[in-house]
């Protein structure tokens, strides 16, 4: 290797070794997430069909013969197989009317294998065993896009006698895996959009700017504009037009910091408290002190004396037991959510106590966030 050529090499490695640490200090957003990971985008959806048909080969744990509609279409599902039946002959007890649902992507071609739930719909007791006889799917349109048949997989059982019996999870829901079969696809065509609509899975402007300025800098000109605070219109650049997954996958994994609102979230149910990383207290000075009030309730006995003519009787006892804890006052302050986590912890409040304190907290307009009870 020549001088020249060895100089130009080491320029070479140099300038990478360069753009090796550009790309290494290069800032990274703190608590990012992908654009997938928060807001949908148009034409990428299920659909919902539903189904109803007839379950068999059930050990006698299917409909009673009260289930008029499951006899019923017993009867008519014979009759289209050329089997001329009474109602009335038939036994149920082996059969189940079920309702069959289903998620169809847009992107299902017929062909394309669904996963299917079926759910009882009469007074069967379990499904297990059971058979599902084809069944047609249909959507909200009322057109045909799926057919389901197949063996049931129940995840719970039952068993059970005149004097006892056992159950486990719900044996009146099962699945067939791959048991719906596409056959039409719904008429929609991913490539044929001329513009691409963002919807945010929450409402906030400044998550929204975010999207907006994240997705121009990736593809190099002002194509997304924000319409709201939740919807991001994007225009389909020249180089995608006709083409769109390419740009779909670079989209969907550009990275954002995530905003919203300082909120406190409390179930009273449970005792849960769910505090927001910006929910900020102001300085303030609390005293929390637990109040107790134990009413015991009891009977006691009076005995007359000996040789009287007084006769035993019960007599009420009542214990009223009160106490009230000495709490002293406490300043409470958070600029951030560790501080006012660590001043909240130091009033020794449990859980419950904490959703007093928090409510207190904002009626005297110190609790910078928005309350909320589930």
């Amino acid at each position: 290797m020549n001088p020249i050529q060895r100089t130009l090499t080491r320029t070479a490695l140099y300038g990478f070794g360069i753009l090796l640490l550009v790309a290494f200090l290069a800032p990274v957003p703190a608590h990012a997430v992908r654009i997938k990971d928060i807001a949908t985008f148009s034409g990428v959806r299920d659909n919902q069909l539903v189904g109803y048909g007839l379950v068999v080969g059930l050990a006698g744990t299917g409909d009673k013969k009260d289930s008029t509609f499951t006899m019923r279409s017993m009867a008519n599902m014979l009759e289209n197989m050329g089997v001329s039946v009474e109602q009335s002959q038939l036994k149920p007890k082996n059969v189940a009317s079920v309702m069959i649902t289903v998620r169809m992507p847009v992107s299902a071609k017929p062909g394309t294998k669904l996963d299917v739930t079926v759910s009882s719909l009469g007074d069967a007791t379990s499904l297990l065993g059971g058979v599902l006889i084809q069944t047609p799917l249909t959507g909200v349109d009322g057109k045909i896009y799926a057919l389901a048949q197949g063996n049931l997989v129940i995840g719970g059982f039952s068993a059970g006698g005149s004097a006892a019996s056992a159950q486990k999870n719900i044996p009146t829901v099962g699945l067939i895996p791959g048991g719906a079969i596409v056959e039409r696809a719904v008429p929609f065509k991913f490539n044929d959009q001329d513009k691409l609509v963002l919807s945010m899975n929450a409402a906030d402007f400044t998550t929204t700017n975010q999207v907006v300025d994240r997705v121009n800098n990736v593809l190099g000109g002002t194509f997304a504009s924000a319409l709201d605070a939740s919807t991001v219109e994007l225009r389909i650049p020249p180089d995608f037009i006709g083409n769109m997954v390419p740009l779909m996958a670079s989209i969907e994994n550009v990275e954002v910091t995530p905003d919203s609102a300082a909120r406190v979230v409390v179930d009273e149910k449970t005792g849960t408290v769910v505090l927001g990383r910006d929910v900020r207290i102001s300085r303030v000075a609390v005293a929390h002190g637990n109040l107790q009030v134990v009413v015991a309730e009891g009977m006691d006995v009076s005995q007359p004396g000996p040789f009287s003519s007084g006769t035993t009787v019960a007599t009420p006892q009542t214990d009223v037991n009160i106490r009230e804890e000495q709490r002293n006052l406490n300043i409470v302050e958070g600029a951030t959510l560790q501080e006012m986590v660590d001043g909240l912890n130091s009033l020794g409040a449990t859980p419950r106590d904490l959703i007093s304190i928090l409510r207190a907290l904002k009626a005297a307009g110190a609790l910078h966030a928005s309350l909320e009870v589930i």
